[in-house]
């Protein structure tokens, strides 16, 4: 490996960690029993809206159907979600956020607002923005390999 992969490793190894330790303190902030699944599902319908199959949602989270299938169903259980047969296929399901679901993920959000402040005053606003285009890159770039 040449000093560049290297630091190309390093950088996607920091990534990962970064994510870990966001993910389980996010987590432990969540409301009502919320897991990160559950969120991170209802994230994904916040920012894309529409309808997505199950094995549509299980490809973009990369996760089996079964496990997938076990996260929409917590989230049914919850009317965070709508599952109505997929027309086009009367054995597929389609889903979608339902306006409680996206009432939760914001209170998610409002639940974590104290945290965000405090890691956001450890470092310079310009250095959150000049991260931010190279990690839209970044994530489109793998999103993109990954669907090849």
């Amino acid at each position: 490996m040449d000093a560049n992969d290297q630091v190309a490793f390093a950088v996607l190894n920091e990534i990962g960690i970064i994510a870990q330790l966001s993910g389980a303190a996010l987590e432990a902030r969540l409301p009502d029993g919320m897991r990160l699944a559950q969120f991170r599902v209802l994230n994904h319908f916040a920012r894309l809206g529409g309808e997505r199959s199950m094995v549509r949602l299980a490809g973009a989270f990369q996760v089996t159907k079964a496990a997938m299938t076990n996260t929409v169903g917590r989230l049914l259980e919850r009317g965070h979600v709508a599952v109505r047969a997929d027309p086009q296929d009367a054995r597929a399901k389609l889903v979608s956020a339902t306006p409680a679901g996206l009432a939760a993920r914001q209170a998610a959000l409002a639940a974590m607002e104290e945290e965000l402040a405090r890691l956001r005053g450890e470092f310079p606003q310009e250095a959150w923005e000049t991260a931010l285009p190279f990690l839209i890159r970044l994530r489109a770039w793998l999103d993109a390999v990954r669907e090849a």
